[in-house]
């Protein structure tokens, strides 16, 4: 009977480990995901503007 529940600790104990560190990795992915997020934001912004300077230099040209 004791080993069962030593065993049955020792499960537990590894799961909440797993489950700690799956949190952890989760909240990093959504810190990095709202990084990039906003990187992309600011490159389309950067690509918009560009092409709109292309696009009036293209009609200056004669």
């Amino acid at each position: 009977m004791d080993a069962d529940l030593k065993t049955l600790e020792e499960k537990l104990a590894h799961l909440i480990s797993l489950f700690s560190d799956l949190r952890d990795e989760n909240l990093q992915l959504r810190v990095d995901l709202n990084a990039m997020q906003s990187d992309a934001a600011i490159l389309k912004a950067n690509m918009a503007a560009a092409s709109e300077r292309i696009e009036a230099l293209m009609e200056s040209l004669p």
